[in-house]
């Protein structure tokens, strides 16, 4: 297989990987910033409930969430899923592991904002909600931008646990490849591959942080 095919086929899985990746950011973002307000909660049932799902979801691996997740309804259920849902239980899988990551990033943004700003947001005439989304929440994200960064970074690289349920995404792709030309230049352009879109990940968000960084 010749040097150009091979970056054709790798191609073919990083398409996968691209989708895995925004899908995930696009959900869990989101998702983990509803899940820290049930974090904050002052009603104690829901409190222990976020705190369990959040404590399970970080103290287990991911590819044992994604097995979990494509197995569970037909092990709890005995509904039997078509091969159609094995890209929406990954999808699934790494929404609900990275939203509980985001959702502590959050908290502890949210939870690190002076009280005061609350109160002049009040003495300004915001309600509770539009203070949080007009005031708090901006300088909340301008500060936890580099920890998002960090795992979405992170996700970029996990997207490979995919394999898992047998998707064949970039990492899996170049693996099958090696071992079929026993070479390492699949495996070595496949890390070039992430390399690459993990440096255009960083330099994005790098992009935002000094956007925000308004103080200069």
């Amino acid at each position: 297989m010749s040097f150009s095919q091979i970056i054709l086929e790798l191609l073919k899985g990083f398409g996968v990987t691209i989708n895995i990746f925004f899908i995930t950011v696009v959900f869990s973002l989101p998702l983990g910033l509803l899940i820290s307000f049930g974090r904050m909660s002052s009603n104690n049932f829901i409190k222990a409930i976020i705190r369990a799902y959040i404590s399970i979801m970080r103290g287990t691996p991911l590819m044992l969430q994604l097995i979990v997740v494509y197995f569970g309804p037909y092990y709890l259920f005995r509904v039997q899923m078509g091969t159609s849902y094995r890209m929406t239980a990954i999808y699934l899988a790494f929404i609900i592991n990275y939203a509980a990551y985001f959702a502590e990033i959050y908290r502890s943004g949210i939870q690190s904002m002076d009280r005061g700003q609350y109160e002049a947001a009040q003495l300004l005439g915001y309600g509770r909600a539009s203070s949080f989304f007009r005031i708090i929440l901006p300088q909340v994200i301008k500060r936890i931008l580099p920890s998002i960064t960090n795992e979405v970074i992170t996700l970029v690289k996990d997207t490979a646990f995919a394999f898992t349920l047998s998707v064949m995404e970039m990492f899996t792709m170049a693996k099958a490849i090696a071992a079929r030309e026993t070479s390492l230049v699949p495996l070595f352009i496949a890390g070039a591959f992430y390399y690459i879109f993990n440096y255009a990940v960083a330099f994005i968000f790098e992009y935002f942080e000094k956007k925000m960084n308004y103080y200069k």
